[in-house]
Protein backbone atom coordinates (compact mmCIF):
# COMPACT_ATOMS: atom_id res chain seq x y z
CA UNK A 1 0.00 0.00 0.00
CA UNK A 2 1.57 3.37 -0.65
CA UNK A 3 1.69 6.23 1.24
CA UNK A 4 -1.27 8.21 -1.03
CA UNK A 5 -3.47 4.90 -0.22
CA UNK A 6 -2.94 5.09 3.49
CA UNK A 7 -4.15 8.62 3.80
CA UNK A 8 -7.05 8.15 1.89
CA UNK A 9 -8.18 4.89 3.58
CA UNK A 10 -7.58 7.32 6.79
CA UNK A 11 -9.44 9.90 5.57
CA UNK A 12 -12.46 7.65 5.04
CA UNK A 13 -12.36 6.48 8.17
CA UNK A 14 -11.99 9.97 10.35
CA UNK A 15 -14.13 11.46 8.17
CA UNK A 16 -16.86 8.87 8.95
CA UNK A 17 -15.72 9.26 12.59
CA UNK A 18 -16.60 12.93 12.35
CA UNK A 19 -19.94 12.59 11.17
CA UNK A 20 -20.82 11.48 14.54
CA UNK A 21 -21.00 15.27 15.33
CA UNK A 22 -23.64 15.64 12.96
CA UNK A 23 -27.32 15.40 14.65
CA UNK A 24 -28.13 11.53 14.77
CA UNK A 25 -30.37 8.86 16.39
CA UNK A 26 -28.95 7.39 19.72
CA UNK A 27 -26.11 4.50 18.07
CA UNK A 28 -26.85 5.06 14.71
CA UNK A 29 -23.24 5.95 14.28
CA UNK A 30 -19.84 4.54 11.90
CA UNK A 31 -18.38 2.67 15.31
CA UNK A 32 -18.62 -0.66 13.70
CA UNK A 33 -18.26 0.18 9.95
CA UNK A 34 -14.99 2.58 10.13
CA UNK A 35 -13.54 -1.08 12.39
CA UNK A 36 -14.67 -3.04 9.16
CA UNK A 37 -13.53 -0.91 6.92
CA UNK A 38 -9.81 -0.49 8.13
CA UNK A 39 -9.55 -4.47 8.72
CA UNK A 40 -10.74 -4.79 4.93
CA UNK A 41 -8.86 -2.41 3.45
CA UNK A 42 -5.30 -1.81 5.56
CA UNK A 43 -2.80 -4.66 4.58
CA UNK A 44 -0.27 -3.72 7.87
CA UNK A 45 -3.22 -5.15 9.98
CA UNK A 46 -2.03 -3.07 13.03
CA UNK A 47 -3.16 0.03 11.07
CA UNK A 48 -6.68 -1.56 10.88
CA UNK A 49 -6.91 -0.89 14.77
CA UNK A 50 -5.22 2.30 15.28
CA UNK A 51 -5.93 4.36 12.96
CA UNK A 52 -10.29 3.39 13.59
CA UNK A 53 -9.34 3.97 17.56
CA UNK A 54 -7.47 7.45 17.06
CA UNK A 55 -10.09 8.62 14.83
CA UNK A 56 -12.67 7.39 17.26
CA UNK A 57 -11.21 8.95 19.97
CA UNK A 58 -10.67 12.31 18.38
CA UNK A 59 -14.44 11.71 17.94
CA UNK A 60 -14.99 11.28 21.31
CA UNK A 61 -13.01 14.35 22.39
CA UNK A 62 -14.92 16.70 20.51
CA UNK A 63 -18.26 15.21 21.30
CA UNK A 64 -17.36 15.01 25.22
CA UNK A 65 -15.89 18.79 25.40
CA UNK A 66 -17.97 20.70 23.21
CA UNK A 67 -21.44 18.98 22.53
CA UNK A 68 -21.51 16.72 26.13
CA UNK A 69 -19.18 19.46 27.85
CA UNK A 70 -22.30 19.71 30.79
CA UNK A 71 -21.92 15.83 31.82
CA UNK A 72 -18.46 15.73 33.04
CA UNK A 73 -16.33 18.05 35.29
CA UNK A 74 -13.59 19.67 33.40
CA UNK A 75 -11.90 18.14 30.09
CA UNK A 76 -12.79 14.92 29.76
CA UNK A 77 -10.04 12.41 27.99
CA UNK A 78 -12.01 9.04 27.67
CA UNK A 79 -15.93 8.63 27.57
CA UNK A 80 -17.07 6.49 30.44
CA UNK A 81 -17.11 2.65 29.69
CA UNK A 82 -14.76 3.18 27.05
CA UNK A 83 -12.73 0.04 27.94
CA UNK A 84 -15.68 -1.85 26.62
CA UNK A 85 -16.53 0.32 24.13
CA UNK A 86 -12.68 -0.11 22.37
CA UNK A 87 -12.98 -3.73 23.54
CA UNK A 88 -15.31 -4.39 21.16
CA UNK A 89 -13.91 -2.28 18.30
CA UNK A 90 -10.53 -4.63 18.90
CA UNK A 91 -13.14 -7.47 18.47
CA UNK A 92 -14.66 -6.51 15.70
CA UNK A 93 -11.28 -5.64 13.83
CA UNK A 94 -10.31 -8.97 14.73
CA UNK A 95 -13.79 -10.13 12.74
CA UNK A 96 -13.03 -7.88 10.08
CA UNK A 97 -9.49 -9.17 9.37
CA UNK A 98 -10.93 -12.72 8.89
CA UNK A 99 -14.22 -12.00 7.53
CA UNK A 100 -12.93 -9.30 4.92
CA UNK A 101 -10.19 -10.73 3.20
CA UNK A 102 -12.07 -10.67 0.08
CA UNK A 103 -14.63 -8.29 0.02
CA UNK A 104 -17.64 -8.93 -1.02
CA UNK A 105 -21.63 -7.51 -0.59
CA UNK A 106 -22.46 -10.42 1.44
CA UNK A 107 -19.57 -10.35 3.85
CA UNK A 108 -19.81 -6.69 4.03
CA UNK A 109 -23.14 -6.91 5.74
CA UNK A 110 -22.37 -9.80 7.60
CA UNK A 111 -19.63 -7.65 9.09
CA UNK A 112 -21.90 -5.09 9.89
CA UNK A 113 -24.23 -7.66 11.34
CA UNK A 114 -21.59 -9.23 13.63
CA UNK A 115 -20.20 -5.87 14.65
CA UNK A 116 -23.67 -4.70 15.29
CA UNK A 117 -24.08 -7.96 17.69
CA UNK A 118 -20.34 -7.37 18.97
CA UNK A 119 -20.68 -3.56 20.39
CA UNK A 120 -24.24 -4.65 21.75
CA UNK A 121 -23.01 -7.56 23.83
CA UNK A 122 -19.39 -5.90 24.89
CA UNK A 123 -20.57 -2.51 25.55
CA UNK A 124 -23.49 -3.65 27.36
CA UNK A 125 -21.88 -5.83 29.59
CA UNK A 126 -19.90 -2.93 30.36
CA UNK A 127 -23.11 -0.74 31.20
CA UNK A 128 -23.92 -3.71 33.60
CA UNK A 129 -21.12 -3.83 35.11
CA UNK A 130 -20.42 -0.40 35.71
CA UNK A 131 -23.90 1.17 36.75
CA UNK A 132 -25.31 1.34 39.53
CA UNK A 133 -28.68 0.79 37.96
CA UNK A 134 -28.50 -3.36 37.80
CA UNK A 135 -27.91 -5.06 40.21
CA UNK A 136 -24.80 -7.95 39.29
CA UNK A 137 -27.19 -10.75 39.22
CA UNK A 138 -27.84 -12.86 36.13
CA UNK A 139 -31.37 -10.76 36.50
CA UNK A 140 -29.84 -7.28 36.42
CA UNK A 141 -27.52 -8.53 33.26
CA UNK A 142 -30.66 -9.70 31.44
CA UNK A 143 -32.76 -6.22 32.39
CA UNK A 144 -29.46 -4.37 31.25
CA UNK A 145 -29.52 -6.54 27.63
CA UNK A 146 -33.69 -5.98 27.66
CA UNK A 147 -33.38 -1.98 28.18
CA UNK A 148 -30.75 -1.58 25.35
CA UNK A 149 -32.64 -3.73 22.74
CA UNK A 150 -34.77 -0.39 21.80
CA UNK A 151 -31.13 0.95 20.83
CA UNK A 152 -29.99 -2.07 18.81
CA UNK A 153 -31.33 -1.20 15.87
CA UNK A 154 -29.96 2.02 15.49
CA UNK A 155 -26.57 0.50 15.78
CA UNK A 156 -27.42 -2.48 13.36
CA UNK A 157 -29.05 0.84 10.73
CA UNK A 158 -25.97 2.87 11.41
CA UNK A 159 -23.46 -0.09 10.55
CA UNK A 160 -24.93 -1.56 7.42
CA UNK A 161 -25.39 2.95 6.08
CA UNK A 162 -22.04 3.46 6.94
CA UNK A 163 -20.44 0.09 5.88
CA UNK A 164 -22.65 0.49 2.65
CA UNK A 165 -21.03 4.51 1.86
CA UNK A 166 -17.78 3.56 3.16
CA UNK A 167 -16.93 -0.16 0.95
CA UNK A 168 -18.99 1.42 -2.13
CA UNK A 169 -17.06 4.73 -1.99
CA UNK A 170 -14.01 3.25 -1.86
CA UNK A 171 -14.72 0.16 -4.32
CA UNK A 172 -15.80 2.58 -7.12
CA UNK A 173 -12.59 4.83 -6.38
CA UNK A 174 -10.48 1.99 -6.70
CA UNK A 175 -11.97 1.28 -10.29
CA UNK A 176 -11.24 5.10 -10.79
CA UNK A 177 -8.22 5.35 -10.06
CA UNK A 178 -6.17 1.45 -10.11
CA UNK A 179 -3.41 2.78 -8.32
CA UNK A 180 -5.36 2.56 -5.22
CA UNK A 181 -5.64 -1.20 -5.22
CA UNK A 182 -3.83 -2.74 -2.27
CA UNK A 183 -0.22 -4.11 -2.24
CA UNK A 184 1.76 -5.03 0.69
CA UNK A 185 2.70 -2.00 2.59
CA UNK A 186 6.07 -0.68 4.65
CA UNK A 187 3.29 1.85 6.15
Amino acid sequence: MNKKTFYIISGFILFAALSRLLPHAYNFTPLGAIVLFGAAYFKNKKWALIVPIVALWISDLLLNNIMYSSYYEGFAWFTGGFLYIYGSIAIIAILGYYLLKKVTLGRVVGGAIGASVIFFVVSNFGVWIASPLYPLTTEGLLACYTAAIPFFHNTLGGNLVYSGVLFGAYEWMKVQYPSLQPVESQV
